[in-house]
């Protein structure tokens, strides 16, 4: 398994992401929007994606964006992508390839629901891509902050404490 990571972290460029696991933008739009959508200052990408690498010990915490993220399942272990909406209420997404499982190979996480990622399977990896529009801008991207999540959303406490860091 190791030296499968390594040859994908080399041959995709993979970098340390600050939620947790590696990545490496894609494609950034060349088109832009032009004017105030939504929230979004002009100049923002209609479209990004990356490849992200999460191995099992690791896990993507609870963050959130701006954007609605799909995400799609290349190789290795199925994920669980835990979100906690903007009511409050708590939900899993699973992508991978085993539909008996229940999985999809593509899932869409919300515009700013609080949203991390584990890795199913033990001592393994998952090789997964996550597309947003519009595109990505870490001016869009807030970590959770354990506390807050745990004051706003007690009911959710196991997987907050779980997913983020104190």
């Amino acid at each position: 398994m190791n030296s499968r990571i390594e040859e994908l972290s080399k041959a995709l460029n993979l970098q340390p992401h600050p939620e947790g696991g590696f990545y490496t933008e894609v494609y950034r739009s060349d088109g832009i929007i032009e004017t105030e959508e939504d929230g979004f200052p002009d100049g923002r990408h209609y479209n990004t994606s990356i490849y992200y690498l999460l191995e099992s010990g690791d896990q993507s915490h609870f963050h959130r964006i701006k954007s609605d993220e799909v995400w799609h399942h290349y190789e290795g272990s199925s994920v669980t992508i835990h979100i906690i909406s903007q009511t409050g209420s708590y939900r899993k997404l699973l992508v991978g390839k085993d539909f008996n499982e229940g999985q999809k190979p593509q899932q869409i996480v919300p515009a700013n629901c609080w949203f991390g990622v584990t890795v199913d399977e033990p001592d393994s990896y998952a090789l997964c891509g996550c597309t947003v529009s519009p595109g990505f801008d870490f001016e869009d991207f807030e970590m959770a902050d354990q506390s807050n999540l745990l004051e706003k959303y007690p009911e959710h406490a196991e997987i907050i404490k779980q997913l983020t860091q104190e």
